[in-house]
């Protein structure tokens, strides 16, 4: 039968099971086969064949043909996995079934009175074998789906070599094979790279698509606080229940971590033929960042290595579903070379997007790195291990690069907030460890093309360049993002060895525009920008002094700031004087006052996002106070936890609302911060919708608010530091008549203020901890990624989705 003719037959299927308004009997083969056995139609013509009001249609008008419909498919694939599909037609008679089941089971999960058919038993499902046990064929739909796909990913001559020893009529039975046996890519726990076959993995990304459809439940559900609501499909799939789940988790992340999308290193090799890896690679990264979902039990964080369990170890008071063991097995693995042949695989593929040839376009370029650095930040999240392996050597430099990359390239780009969230968490994750401080002080001198000024240095000064480059030109979302970069460079600067002048003075712009009194007095928590500075400044002054001689040649520069923040007015004609000031001159934080130079050769600004872009809501992140808690380091090196109490860090406010946060409505500071950077910052609609917002939180400063933080400043040490050392810098340009830097800095160099500093204060690090708003914040970012991602053929596309909205920039 030609391709037309069985499109044609399928569209009448379709046709006809809208317009019957008896229902057909499940019995009625003649009438179901037309769905999927004579067809051989594309997961994009399905999609074209099946239009979205059709199914509605049926759901609402004819709802036993849309549930005998997914009956019926299921036990095809039922069916199917029990035989091993040994026929081509069998072959045919699944993937058609996959591609339906894909196209429907959004338009279930959309109506809350659909979502639990898949998880009632319907008479008679897995019965196919009729020898069955009892209990088995009481299975809920959903359980007997999700084996079936299991089973298929591990199907010989399907979607795996056959291992066959015999002729061709000694079929493999299906339910017999051990499939760790048959796992996709060598890697972890397995030697053997299978050949590639293309047909198989295209049948596994076919099948892994509509596993992907199955959980993508979570979609429809709006974002809640409550962590704990675990996810049916992914619960069941995930357990002990799936035989497969070693295998299959084993299969996924070997099959990422092995990928090489330059192929053989031909340039254009990917313009010269498909790459069916590729798509495989992107559905098992997604895949497993969505079963990898911390469902809220503490032991999953925990790493285990020879514990029992999780279950075992589970508080009491956690009412935790079955063990996720996608999530028990990443947080077990232990061996070094597992662990080099992860980093390898995700530093690899983070850095493709980086590679710029000569020739234009003529290495591959992918598109997952989101997915990957969810990934990354799972397996650091849920295996210390494997974190501490990455900090072991300088390979960490090889994520941190892409990332720096991806942050500065995304700054000025609406539609990709989210990538700039996670990049910074990561780096806070990465940040709250020693080790990362160490490695950053190895010099910087593979060149990848960004728009930031030149500078010969290490990869902290990087690491400033481009965060001081988000903070000043960046769009206005990122604001709730300038705690967390701060909080980054203070809990590195112990450990910064020497920074070049180009960084140093972005860290002095920094401060400059930080404490200006319009900004101090603008929101009752910028403050904090400024004693984040400050604590950078102390840290390198007390534990990095001499190799530091360009930071204490620039503080000295501007050492006015210091006296200005010193005496910072606090009457309240001088606080209302500041405020009128930037009425009148509405020039936030900007480039102004800080040289940028050249930019890097091959570099491109940061584009804002092309008009159209989709892009899908992120909620709220948790202020720094709640996504960090305090450690203390002591004099060998261990980390002591501290009690919350009210440091003179985070100074506590009297306007009653701090600790609000929301990267979308109201910034990490306060409402009212947005009402005063408003005309920066935000287009006039925007400013519509802020002003709602703010008026109920006018705030106002007063002068006992200014006094109560601005005696905790820490300005003694800087001050000392320049009663010592400026006199003695103007004698000698006055003595040699200098003007040049390189001989005051090499003075610098020489000079030692032992024993006149204060006393060194203990090194204060501000770890990240877990909590209820970023378990939601992770799970709404990953699915809008998956959403957006997933296009060809668009399976969520016009669905009534609740997670998240969908905007247009």
């Amino acid at each position: 039968m030609g391709n037309s003719d069985s499109k044609l037959n399928f569209r009448k299927a379709v046709i006809q099971l809208t317009t019957k308004t008896q229902p057909v009997e499940a019995t009625d083969d003649a009438f179901w086969d037309q769905f999927w056995a004579d067809t051989a139609t594309s997961v994009q013509d399905v999609f074209a064949l099946v239009p979205a009001a059709e199914i509605r249609a049926v759901r609402e008008e004819s709802p036993s043909n849309l549930a005998t419909l997914c009956y019926k498919a299921v036990e095809k694939l039922v069916q199917g996995a029990e035989s091993g599909c040994p026929s081509e037609k069998e072959k045919q008679i699944v993937l058609n079934c996959t591609r339906l089941l894909s196209r429907i089971l959004p338009y279930i999960f959309e109506d809350p009175d659909w979502r639990g058919f898949f998880w009632s038993t319907v008479p008679g499902a897995g019965r196919a074998g009729t020898d069955e046990v009892d209990d088995d064929s009481a299975r809920p739909l959903a359980e007997s789906l999700l084996l079936a796909i299991a089973d298929l990913l591990f199907c010989p001559d399907f979607t795996v070599q056959s291992h066959r020893k015999g002729g061709p009529d000694t079929a493999e039975d299906i339910q017999s094979i051990d499939s760790c046996e048959y796992i996709w890519e060598a890697g972890v726990g397995f030697a053997q790279s299978p050949p590639l076959n293309y047909i198989h993995d295209l049948n596994r990304t076919e099948l892994l698509k509509l596993l992907l459809t199955c959980f993508s439940e979570a979609m429809y559900l709006p974002p809640s606080s409550e962590n704990n609501i675990l996810n049916p499909w992914v619960t069941f799939f995930c357990s002990t229940d799936n035989r497969h789940a070693l295998p299959l988790f084993t299969s996924l992340l070997n099959v990422v971590c092995a990928y090489d999308p330059v192929g053989y290193g031909i340039p254009y090799n990917h313009l010269l033929f498909s790459d069916y890896r590729e798509q495989l690679v992107e559905h098992a990264v997604q895949i497993l960042i969505v079963t990898l979902e911390h469902e809220g039990s503490p032991a999953a964080s925990s790493p285990h290595t020879d514990s029992p369990p999780a279950t075992a170890t589970l508080d009491d008071q956690d009412p935790v579903g079955p063990d996720n063991l996608f999530v028990n097995y990443l947080s077990r693995i232990h061996r070094e070379e597992d662990f080099h042949f992860i980093l390898k695989g995700v530093a690899r593929l983070l850095t493709n997007p980086l590679i710029q040839t000569y020739l234009p376009n003529s290495t591959k370029k992918i598109q997952f790195h989101q997915e990957l650095l969810v990934l990354f930040w799972k397996l650091c999240d849920f295996n210390k291990k494997f974190l501490f392996f990455v900090l072991k050597s300088s390979d960490v430099l090889d994520v941190l690069v892409p990332i720096l990359y991806y942050l500065n390239d995304a700054r000025a780009d609406q539609s990709r907030v989210g990538l700039m969230h996670i990049g910074v968490f990561i780096l806070l994750l990465l940040s709250g460890e020693r080790n990362f401080g160490v490695r950053l002080n190895k010099p910087y001198s593979v060149r990848v093309p960004m728009d930031i000024p030149v500078f010969t240095g290490t990869h902290a000064d990087l690491l400033i360049v481009v965060f001081h480059k988000i903070i000043t030109s960046g769009h206005q979302r990122l604001q709730p993002l300038f705690d967390c970069l701060l909080t980054i460079v203070v809990n590195v600067s112990p450990y910064l060895k020497s920074l070049s002048m180009v960084a140093a003075n972005k860290l002095l712009h920094l401060l400059e525009a930080f404490s200006t009194p319009w900004f101090l007095f603008s929101a009752s928590q910028n403050h904090h920008l400024v004693f984040f500075l400050l604590e950078v400044f102390n840290n390198i002054i007390q534990y990095q002094f001499d190799g530091n001689c360009n930071l204490v040649y620039a503080i000295i520069r501007k050492r006015n700031v210091f006296h200005q923040l010193a005496n910072l007015p606090s009457d309240p004609s001088s606080i209302q004087k500041a405020l009128q000031r930037k009425k009148k001159s509405p020039e936030a934080i900007s480039r102004t006052s800080s040289q940028e130079g050249l930019s890097m050769e091959g570099s491109r600004p940061a584009a804002p996002a092309e008009p159209g872009t989709l892009k899908t809501s992120l909620i709220a992140t948790p202020g720094i106070d709640k996504l960090t808690e305090k450690s203390q380091v002591s004099e060998d090196g261990t980390m002591i936890s501290l009690q919350k109490t009210d440091s003179p860090q985070t100074p506590s406010d009297n306007s009653g609302i701090a600790g609000v946060s929301d990267t979308e409505s109201n910034s990490g500071r306060d409402n009212e911060c947005f009402l005063v950077l408003q005309d920066v910052f935000y287009t006039e609609t925007e400013r519509r919708r802020l002003s709602n917002v703010s008026s109920a939180a006018q705030w106002i400063p007063t002068p006992d608010w200014v006094l109560s933080w601005k005696t905790k400043l820490p300005l003694q040490t800087i001050m000392r530091l320049l009663q010592v050392l400026v006199p003695q810098v103007e004698k000698i340009c006055i003595d040699k008549g200098l003007t040049d830097e390189s001989e005051i800095l090499k003075f610098l160099q020489h000079g030692t203020l032992v024993g006149l500093l204060p006393v060194p204060h203990p090194i204060l690090i501000r770890k990240y901890q877990a909590n209820a708003g970023t378990a939601m914040w992770f799970r709404t970012y990953m699915w809008g990624v998956i959403y957006l991602r997933n296009v060809d053929p668009p399976i969520w596309y016009d669905t009534d989705v609740k997670l998240f909205e969908i905007q247009r920039v």
